[in-house]
């Protein structure tokens, strides 16, 4: 007993010093729609090349069970803001251009808690969590939107001192910066605008001094495959499939723009870089895992992560925990030794004990996923639950039966019973983490199928 109190006193102690050091940059880089076996770090056998994101995982951590929020955009987005289950709000689907905020400013984010702390905060490429472009229709159409075209509820509203962008994957020639529409560009353009402005952020605040926080959510290798002429071939592949293999490549290859521009100005031993998706591969399914975007089942969420903090996270490392992206907010205050109010980041579990390779300190997480029909699961340990929108209850060994090919919750009446009041009770709660009870914003029932939000707004969603 004294050796442990011992240990965990050297533990504490090794945690002060690194608090007690300068405060990090983080970057938060988003790949949209990459689904686990796309990087060769994660499938050696994967067709795409993606030598930047191999090297960070080199360089630092690679965890091979981090979780999206949801297997589709929006709903993800929301949970690594603001650190809390999108099921509490009842947005399992994706906004369109004119969809309203779903983040109301009161509510702290990730962004705002790190200004809080006196970091420089920058949102740079999609931010499909809503807009408000006023008015609303006229004679039934909504506003054109033109140059110079204002806007509120954005990035701006929730925490980040500078925006720049575009609302979703449908609009991406419509470029924003801060609350207005600044450019109209066609969709090849984008992308190099997005990583020029980021290369020269970093830049801009290296030399202003103080931490930053930028959060990346870059396109590929969503749609529109706008792959920008220099990248044309570069993926080597051939045939049908070649110009998502570049617009993948291009993608790496921004990553690999931000990692030079850290070398470039000094920043990058005291800079926390983490990388991962918002769901799963679009249309593509990758072996073990089964099926892709949009599904409950491990495809559809289960995602790349990795992380680099030279120094500090060990090169080469592998956590096999499970996590999940609303951990991201608790991980930051836990890294600036912050305690967070019972009213926020309600599912949102510090990772930075596994980061720093000492899994001991972190209590084995619940994970919660959902899925755009109104499906949820559950994981706790090598159990996974999924309730198909109370319809039908199915229950895997994820640690024996990676694939889900083989539903045993017939044979497991009691497990079944267990997570399924689990689930209900986190569910109830308004969190998944201790702490005081939360009221959630929509309450879901696990007996019958999910009331559907009315629409409010028209068009296409961008999925």
């Amino acid at each position: 007993m004294n050796h442990l109190l011992l240990y965990l006193l050297l533990f504490g102690a090794a945690i002060g010093v690194i608090l007690a050091a300068e405060k990090p940059n983080i970057i938060f880089v988003l790949f949209d729609d990459m689904g686990y076996g796309e990087p060769s770090i994660y499938r050696a056998e994967s067709p795409f090349r993606t030598p930047n994101l191999n090297r960070l995982g080199r360089d630092g951590m690679r965890f091979t069970d981090a979780h999206a929020p949801a297997s589709c955009c929006t709903p993800s987005r929301y949970g690594f803001l603001t650190g809390r289950y999108p099921f509490r709000i009842n947005q399992f689907g994706v906004l369109n251009t004119y969809s309203q905020p779903l983040i109301p400013p009161e509510r702290m984010t990730v962004a705002s808690f790190l200004r809080a702390q006196g970091y420089h905060t920058a949102c740079i490429g999609k931010w499909h969590l809503g807009m408000n472009w006023g008015g609303g229709k006229v004679d039934g159409k909504w506003p054109e939107l033109r140059i110079g075209s204002h806007m509120a509820g954005g990035p701006n509203a929730v925490g980040f001192d500078y925006f720049y962008g575009f609302t979703h994957a449908r609009n991406i020639g419509t470029i924003i910066e801060q609350d207005k529409i600044v450019a109209s560009v066609n969709a090849v353009e984008n992308q190099p605008m997005m990583i020029a402005r980021a290369v020269g952020y970093i830049h801009e605040r290296t030399r202003a001094g103080g931490p930053f926080f930028l959060y990346f959510p870059m396109c590929p290798p969503h749609k529109p495959h706008a792959t920008a002429p220099e990248f044309v071939g570069k993926s080597r592949a051939e045939g049908k499939g070649a110009n998502y293999a570049d617009w993948i490549y291009q993608g790496d290859h921004m990553l690999g723009r931000l990692l030079e521009a850290l070398k470039e100005t000094d920043a990058e031993a005291n800079t926390l870089v983490l990388v991962s998706a918002d769901n799963g591969a679009a249309g593509k399914t990758y072996a073990p895992l089964r099926e892709n975007k949009g599904s409950i089942y491990e495809g559809g969420h289960r995602e790349p992560f990795v992380a680099r903090w030279p120094g500090r996270i060990k090169a080469g490392s592998q956590c096999d925990e499970a996590i999940d992206l609303c951990d991201i907010f608790a991980t930051c205050a836990d890294l600036l030794d912050s305690k967070l109010p019972d009213n926020v980041a309600e599912d949102s579990v510090s990772i930075l004990p596994l980061l720093l390779g000492k899994p001991e300190h972190v209590a084995p997480k619940t994970v919660i996923s959902q899925a755009p029909r109104g499906e949820l699961s559950i994981r706790e340990g090598p159990w996974k639950l999924i309730n198909h929108d109370g319809k039908k209850i199915e229950l895997f060994n994820l640690e024996q039966d990676p694939g889900e090919t083989t539903d045993v919750a017939s044979r497991h009446a009691d497990l079944v019973a267990t997570l399924s009041q689990t689930l209900k009770k986190h569910m109830k709660s308004g969190r998944s983490t201790p702490g005081v009870p939360q009221k959630n914003d929509f309450e879901l029932s696990l007996e019958k199928a999910r009331k559907k939000p009315k629409k409010k707004i028209t068009g296409s969603e961008d999925q």
